[in-house]
């Protein structure tokens, strides 16, 4: 299996929004830009009024005829986005998103997790799960993504086979966790049993997409209590030897911080546990990083760690709150995780705008200072933490995350709903016939919004419903029905 190639040249006309920096959007009106069959980015045109045009400015450049292209337009409304990258989520908790009652971390894993992974080892229950996790985040444009699957075998190898037939990026682990998980839900066989199952599932990635353009594995050893001494170093070794991304988790909770601390006393800190075995390097994915310490903040930043944050299960789960700002001053790369089903939603806007919010929690004390700045996050920023900063953290940031000449088109058409005159007419018609009408979603434009304002109001009020329209790597990936025409 590999992925599907293009047949067609592509032609994008209209507004396109990315983030050019960490604080700043780059906003291309009236713009064309051109993919070529390998679903690169080959031509932006920032100056050309309408698709005529645009075809006579980049066609003859590119040698291209126009029967060997497919246009799609902006409509009024719209724009085109990078995809969104999921830094962290867990594939198999999906159907208990929303599910966390008052449980902090280690309750919710016994209580809920473990149970939930370990009943998708039945091929047809995790068919279900998995194909729908990878249809809803797509419908929320994550074009990219990276999954903790389960310590099952097959049911990680679906979880790409899913991935790569769907079109989404993936990177895919399976579980490593033989130690400190209940009976019916442990790696069994000790070190040399975990690696053979892992590699098994490695093996199967490279099969399947040998390039690893859409599909690739990467080492998920749970977290540092689930994991003996002698299966860290074991995978350790492995990443080294052959180059492979880790994802695990770090300092989410004071409980889980106590437990590193007990059961790896000779250890600095939680962080040196993961760099004393090898598991510490610049593929290496840290979920949550809420409690660090300067020393292990310095420690990430030379070994060139990376940082997934996710708001909403550390708030969900009252885990804490990461200090954003002070990672990215301390030259600590940091993406979003949604992290369901800690977190309740699989929207990496849902988790720009917690970011968001998160922030200004953090920055409340300083409020009196008059340097709320120390800590708050601007719409802005959280945007490039979803796109390019996602993309850095998952090593993609040399394919994906912005629209540059020999990027990949990974995009988003997104669609706000602009209110005319006639919608209080519509109001009165609807009164009288009972119809509800969709109103394509809940952010209202009402025209005289600047376009910064708009961006700040889909952040803050947009959802699933705005997203018309995804691509990775070129390939239509997701389409609302609602958007079947352009």
């Amino acid at each position: 299996m590999a992925p599907p190639t293009l047949h067609k040249n592509q032609l994008f006309v209209g507004t396109f929004i990315h983030s050019k920096s960490l604080n700043q959007l780059d906003y291309l009106h009236d713009a064309a830009v051109a993919i070529d069959k390998s679903g690169k980015i080959v031509a932006i045109e920032p100056q050309c009024c309408d698709q005529g045009k645009a075809a006579e400015m980049l066609y003859p450049k590119l040698g291209w005829g126009a029967a060997d292209v497919e246009v799609r337009a902006c409509e009024e409304g719209q724009f085109f986005f990078p995809g969104f990258v999921d830094t962290h989520i867990h594939a198999p908790q999906y159907p208990n998103a929303g599910i966390f009652g008052n449980s902090t971390l280690l309750d919710w894993l016994n209580k809920y997790t473990f149970p939930m992974e370990a009943s998708l080892a039945a091929s047809t229950r995790a068919r279900r799960v998995y194909g729908q996790v990878v249809r809803r985040t797509l419908s929320h444009g994550t074009t990219a993504a990276a999954y903790y699957a389960t310590i099952d075998v097959a049911a990680t190898n679906l979880l790409a086979d899913l991935c790569l037939a769907a079109g989404q990026r993936a990177f895919v682990g399976r579980v490593c966790m033989d130690r400190l998980a209940p009976d019916y839900y442990i790696d069994e066989g000790g070190p040399d049993a975990v690696l053979a199952r892992t590699q098994e599932t490695i093996d199967h990635m490279r099969r399947i997409d040998p390039q690893g353009d859409i599909v690739a594995p990467i080492l998920t050893p749970r977290f540092a209590p689930a994991c003996t001494p002698e299966t860290m170093a074991a995978l350790g070794r492995l990443a080294s030897e052959e180059d492979l991304r880790v994802q695990t988790h770090l300092s989410e909770n004071v409980g889980e911080i106590a437990l590193v601390c007990e059961l790896f006393p000779d250890a600095a800190d939680y962080a040196s546990v993961y760099d004393g075995f090898g598991l510490l390097t610049p593929r290496t994915v840290l979920a949550h990083a809420v409690h660090l310490s300067e020393a292990e903040a310095a420690l990430i930043k030379k070994r060139g760690a990376k940082v997934a944050h996710c708001p909403c299960s550390n708030s969900a789960l009252t885990s804490g709150e990461c200090r954003v700002r002070w990672l990215l001053d301390r030259g600590v790369a940091v993406g979003l995780g949604t992290d369901v089903s800690g977190g309740y939603s699989a929207s990496v806007l849902e988790a720009a705008r917690l970011a968001c919010l998160v922030s200004r929690h953090l920055a409340m004390p300083y409020n009196a200072q008059g340097d709320a700045s120390r800590a708050t996050l601007s719409v802005e920023e959280v945007l490039h933490l979803a796109t390019r900063g996602g993309a850095a953290v998952l090593g993609l940031d040399r394919k994906v995350g912005g629209f540059e000449v020999g990027m990949e088109w990974d995009a988003q058409l997104i669609g706000l709903n602009m209110v005319d005159d006639h919608d209080a007419a519509d109001i009165d018609m609807e009164k009288k016939s009972g119809d509800v009408v969709d109103d394509g979603g809940n952010v209202d434009i009402f025209g005289w919004e600047k376009w910064d304002e708009r961006i700040a109001k889909w952040v803050y009020n947009g959802d699933d419903r705005n997203t018309k329209m995804v691509w990775v790597k070129g390939r239509l990936v997701h389409q609302r029905a609602s958007s079947a025409s352009s």
